[in-house]
């Protein structure tokens, strides 16, 4: 099995890219972003905000752990990812842009909305959540650059079984974020088809 090698730098780049396409779907109307293509399925702005409760459930751990990771002279360029934290990591990650299964969401990590509530001002605010929420993970890959990254782990949001060096977590997180672009995608391909 090849070696899952990860760098802050290209990181930084997939999350800039994330970062670009969530800003072009913010000029998508209200009934786009709001609609889901099915009564089962999530709509846009639902997988947004599903993404901002789970990175929610980082959030204080990755900036507590980079405040007490001693700091070292030269930046962090490379990082092996675990056997076990790849597996995890590539259950997430799509492939060729397409999700490889769908999973079930965890009742801790949905979008908690009302659908027929969901206005503009609603919507505007998942998206402020959003760039928030990803733009401190982007200060934390950057932070994470400094530091030794090898002496504390974060357990992850689905259990205690799976813990993540810093640069895993963040691949974790990004695989995350690029399967729910993928659905996303999806989910706007669904729209033009039917339109």
């Amino acid at each position: 099995m090849a070696s899952l090698i990860v760098s802050p730098e290209n990181q930084i780049q997939r999350l800039n890219a994330v970062l670009a396409e969530v800003e072009q779907l913010q000029k998508l109307d209200l009934q786009t972003l709001s609609t889901p293509p099915g009564p089962k399925s999530w709509s846009i702005v639902e997988v947004l905000e599903h993404l901002n409760v789970a990175y929610g459930l980082y959030r204080q751990k990755l900036d507590q752990l980079l405040k007490d990771a001693p700091e070292i002279q030269k930046d962090s360029n490379t990082f092996k990812v675990r056997t076990w934290q790849k597996m995890i990591i590539n259950i997430q990650r799509p492939k060729g842009g397409v999700r490889k299964w769908k999973m079930k969401t965890l009742k801790r990590f949905e979008p908690l909305l009302n659908r027929q509530g969901l206005d503009e001002k609603t919507v505007a605010g998942i998206f402020i959540s959003f760039f928030d929420a990803h733009l401190h993970l982007k200060d934390c890959i950057l932070q994470s650059r400094g530091k030794d990254v090898s002496q504390q782990q974060v357990t992850s949001a689905i259990g205690p079984l799976v813990k993540f060096y810093p640069p895993e977590a963040f691949e974790f997180l990004l695989s995350h974020l690029e399967r729910h672009m993928a659905q996303i995608d999806e989910i706007l391909q669904k729209k033009e088809v039917s339109a």
